[in-house]
């Protein structure tokens, strides 16, 4: 087994913890990750009705930041999220927060972040609206992610968009185009939103640490006005060639954490080494930290408590989306969902066996004894 998240935690945690002050959320996350599947958080036994084979498994901490931890949670929603899947052309859009507002966006997180859906959202479905375009109502799927490929702060918001929605006569109206919008006029609608957005919430923002070179008489406003004459950048997507797509970006997307064990290379001499693919030429390179400064960037995308990273508007919001999602699948031609699968079969899925069977013979294997109960995280 490669070097994982744990093990730079393990052997470097009370080093780093001894020198950076953690929010409860990141202490949280910390301990969650360094605890996961551990005899720490307790476990179960099981031994085969043939061989003899026992099997201990220990108990995963559930936290939603820790890379060992997603997979059951991501089969889980795909699933779900796949009935809702329409037979038509989905876009990916890509909102981005400026650099210059980094510090900003760090100090009032769930402020902040609230505010970037908002305007992502809000230029979708005016853009949707337009009778230039679309003139529909259109829906989304949006994904917050906090981090670059080599672990910096960069907070986005990636979206699933329909190409089509719902016309004020509750019929479906297709957009057959590349994308509905010229990007260029999004990325400025988007900026004039979001920047506009700063400025009503100047007063209550938290402007102390990375940021206090904004709270100076009028800084914070020169930036804004500043980063008015600065070109924004709304990336965006072909459409996705079918539901299977759409299905298999969701799955990379909305359960992703900052950083997978399977990009760690090493833990050598202080250091992490780990892979990332250069947005550039899109060639995989490596990125080397310090193991501290790898355990602070890590810890950097914690999200607040209670936030919300996967958000549904317009047609895919969740209020009165029974009886939306029934009329554009009506209108769309599109076959009704399958069932869901159960637990096993989606066991199944990730495992690439059945969990129910041992390794060795594959017959049974029957609960034996539980040990420590897992701890809260």
């Amino acid at each position: 087994m490669g070097v994982e998240v744990r093990d730079v935690l393990a052997a470097h945690g009370d080093e780093f913890l001894a020198t950076h002050a953690l929010s409860a959320q990141q202490r949280r996350a910390f301990d969650a990750m360094l605890s996961c599947r551990t005899a720490a958080l307790g476990g179960h036994v099981d031994r085969c009705e043939g061989c003899g084979h026992e099997l201990i498994s220990y108990n995963s901490c559930r936290n939603r930041h820790c890379p060992k931890c997603q997979a059951m949670r991501r089969e889980r929603w795909v699933a779900r999220e796949g009935c809702d899947l329409l037979d038509v052309g989905y876009w990916h859009v890509v909102f981005t927060v400026p650099h210059e507002l980094a510090c900003v966006f760090w100090r009032n997180q769930r402020e902040m972040y609230n505010l970037l859906f908002r305007c992502a959202w809000e230029t979708v479905s005016a853009f949707a609206a337009d009778r230039r375009w679309m003139g529909a109502r259109t829906g989304a799927t949006a994904v917050l992610h906090t981090w670059g490929r080599q672990l910096q702060y960069h907070p986005h918001v990636h979206m699933v968009v329909p190409s089509g929605g719902l016309t004020g006569r509750g019929t479906w109206r297709r957009c057959g185009r590349d994308f509905f919008a010229p990007v260029r006029a999004m990325s400025k609608v988007f900026r004039a939103k979001l920047l506009g957005g700063v400025r009503r919430l100047a007063p209550t923002l938290d402007l102390g640490g990375s940021a206090a070179h904004l709270a100076e008489g009028g800084a914070l406003g020169a930036l804004v006005d500043g980063l008015f004459s600065k070109d924004w950048v709304v990336y965006c997507k072909r459409p996705f060639a079918g539901a299977g797509a759409v299905l298999a970006y969701l799955g990379r997307y909305t359960h992703r954490v900052a950083i997978s064990n399977g990009r760690i290379k090493s833990l050598e001499g202080g250091a992490v080494t780990f892979e990332y693919r250069d947005g550039r030429d899109g060639r995989v390179r490596e990125c080397r930290l310090d193991a501290c400064e790898f355990i602070r960037r890590l810890l950097m995308h914690v999200l607040p408590k209670g936030l919300c990273k996967v958000r549904h508007y317009g047609i895919l919001a969740s209020r009165g989306k029974r009886e939306r999602l029934a009329l554009c699948r009506r209108l769309t031609r599109t076959p009704d969902p399958a069932p869901m699968p159960d637990e096993r079969a989606l066991l199944r899925r990730i495992l690439g066996r059945d969990p129910s069977a041992c390794p060795r013979c594959g017959r049974t294997l029957l609960p034996m004894a539980r040990m420590l109960e897992p701890m809260r995280c």
